[in-house]
């Protein structure tokens, strides 16, 4: 057989001559390992040190202590304006994070009684209070103005007129991953708790359970609010009996046969409901 070529066949590759598609083959799978390595050390570093980009990424327990800071600040922003009170935490279930995974969502409150029913005015009061990254600000909507501000870490901020003379201004994570789970701050019986007590026992009812609940403040203190009701019913006299000596030189916002509101060593609101009385006392964040 000669040596020459046919014509249509290529010529055979010798050993020691590998083909430039093995060799591209083998700098292929070089070139995705190393990737491979690249991307797990960025991620590794990022998980590490970057802030979280979508609130999936900060779980129930982590947003907690955010939204506590918020409240605590909400109480200080709303200055002598109001008298807040902490209402107690909700915590919806059933959300979901992802198509296949389910979550939670961490809201806290603070009501806020105003004298006369300028809401507007008293959100925009709180607005102009709040620390500038939170972009505060408030909006006219069908249901009346609002406020809108952003904690931080992807927690909203809100507030809206709630009954007549009333604000509600709330803190949400927004669905989250459960995690841990989240734990209200530490809730041990103060001056709040006594002075609540006080109260019932002026208005003739019994001593009951009282909920104290906390929240931090911008300055390392707390924020709490006692709350408690009358086991039994009133004895039908004034609800300003009760904090005769509280009153003493600060401004009463309300004072009529169902409600009571007083601004003074503690934020004071009272109310009667059916045959009960019910009493929230606070000491706010300081401004």
């Amino acid at each position: 057989m000669s040596g020459a070529v046919q014509t249509g066949y290529a010529p055979p590759f010798r050993p020691d001559q590998p083909a430039s598609g093995r060799r591209w083959l083998r700098w292929l799978v070089a070139a995705t390992v190393a990737w491979a390595v690249l991307l797990a050390g960025v991620t590794w570093w990022s998980v590490r040190h970057d802030p979280p980009t979508v609130k999936e990424q900060r779980a129930l327990d982590q947003a907690g202590p955010v939204v506590d800071r918020a409240i605590g600040r909400l109480t200080a922003a709303v200055g002598r304006d109001g008298v807040p009170a902490i209402v107690p935490d909700r915590i919806e279930r059933g959300c979901r994070v992802t198509p296949l995974a389910d979550g939670a969502e961490l809201i806290r409150g603070v009501e806020v009684v105003v004298a006369g029913d300028d809401v507007r005015d008293l959100l925009q009061r709180v607005a102009d209070r709040l620390p500038a990254d939170w972009r505060a600000g408030v909006a006219a909507s069908a249901g009346g103005p609002v406020l809108r501000a952003d904690a931080g870490e992807f927690v909203a901020v809100e507030g809206r007129a709630g009954a007549a003379g009333r604000v509600l201004l709330t803190v949400a994570t927004g669905c989250r991953p459960v995690g841990a789970g989240y734990r209200p701050p530490p809730a041990d019986a103060g001056a709040e708790t006594a002075e609540a007590r006080r109260a019932l026992r002026r208005w003739g009812g019994a001593a009951g359970p009282v909920q104290v609940l906390v929240a931090s403040c911008p300055d390392g203190g707390t924020a709490r609010t006692a709350r408690a009701e009358t086991a039994g019913g009133p004895t039908g006299s004034p609800l300003s009996a009760a904090f005769v000596d509280a009153a003493d030189g600060f401004p009463v916002l309300l004072d009529s046969a169902a409600e009571y509101a007083l601004r003074g060593t503690f934020g004071v609101l009272a109310e009667r409901v059916d045959d009960r009385v019910r009493v929230a006392v606070t000491s706010p964040c300081r401004a």
